[in-house]
């Protein structure tokens, strides 16, 4: 056996591989989000709401990055 016959069908597998994860991820990325950001997280937040409680998801930090909100939803509320 000659040694270019043998990277032959390891380069086709290769190139399966390849082709296999690209339809993999360009699949995933159309997709919707599994959780929307308008429905409720937790049994608290119809609660939250009604009292004018509810801390939003995200904020915006000083530079427009969108940042977890996650001292807003950890404080204790009064």
């Amino acid at each position: 056996m000659r040694p270019h016959q043998r990277l032959v069908p390891n380069a086709a597998r290769l190139a399966a591989l390849l082709c296999v994860g690209v339809v993999a991820i360009g699949s995933g990325c159309k997709t919707k989000p599994l959780l929307s950001p308008d429905h409720e997280r937790s049994q608290f937040d119809r609660y939250d709401r009604s009292r004018d409680q509810y801390a939003s998801q995200y904020v915006f930090d000083e530079f427009g990055r969108r940042r977890p909100n996650l001292s807003g939803r950890l404080l204790p509320r009064e």
